[in-house]
């Protein structure tokens, strides 16, 4: 009898562009190396350039491991844990709140931008849905709070709270205002941070309409 598949071969693969600077790839491919040694691996089915590749295919296009691991001759279970590995090497570069100001401090600044996104995510299953999903943009997703310097340049972005959560929640959790006036910065954000600030008399939060970009632009 012929089980094969009626449609023909198993499958195919086939080319396609990663659209991602040579530099982000060695900067991975460095932290896995860094990581082998650490841990004194020997031995991979693949190297570090083409782990960090396939890692980067999954985070910046949301490739399905299933198909990475296929086109290149290993198990989705492997494509899985190189991905959480590479995002925990990652987490780890993340600077802290406290320095990102200081060193934006040590610049000349005097404010920073502060702004939430709200970055979608697939609808999970279970209890563990509700949590993620947005009143406010209708979608699921994971909230982020981010701070940039006045040209526009990310110098802190925070970890990932359920989508549910409000902005000014976020702040508060982060102690973002006891950072900022620590630091000696004030910040522009937008109406969606009404009340974070809760020193009147000394304040660091000033509020600016919903369109941040003209003017950062006009500042400079």
């Amino acid at each position: 009898m012929n089980n094969r598949p009626a449609e023909g071969p198993e499958g195919f693969v086939y080319q396609c562009r990663l659209s991602l600077s040579s530099v982000t790839v060695n900067l991975v491919a460095d932290l896995i190396r860094g990581r082998l040694k650490k841990i004194r691996s020997r031995w991979r089915k693949l190297g570090p350039g083409r782990i960090a590749v396939i890692v980067l295919a999954v985070l910046r296009h949301d490739q399905r491991l299933l198909d990475m691991a296929g086109g290149n001759d290993v198990f989705a279970s492997t494509v899985r844990r190189w991905v959480l590995e590479v995002i925990e090497l990652l987490a780890a570069r993340a600077p802290r709140l406290d320095r990102a100001l200081k060193k934006i401090t040590r610049k000349g600044g005097v404010v920073v931008l502060l702004d939430g996104t709200l970055v979608r995510t697939r609808r999970r299953t279970g209890d563990e849905n509700r949590p993620n999903y947005s009143g406010k943009h209708k979608v699921h997703g994971l909230l982020f709070l981010a701070l940039t310097d006045e040209r526009g340049n990310l110098a802190w972005i925070s970890a990932a709270k359920p989508g549910r959560s409000s902005e000014i929640t976020a702040a508060r959790h982060n102690k973002i205002t006891a950072h900022l006036r620590e630091a000696g910065l004030g910040a522009l954000t937008d109406l969606g941070f009404v009340g974070l600030d809760d020193a009147p008399d000394d304040p660091v939060i000033v509020l600016i309409t919903p369109r941040t970009a003209p003017l950062v632009k006009a500042r400079g």
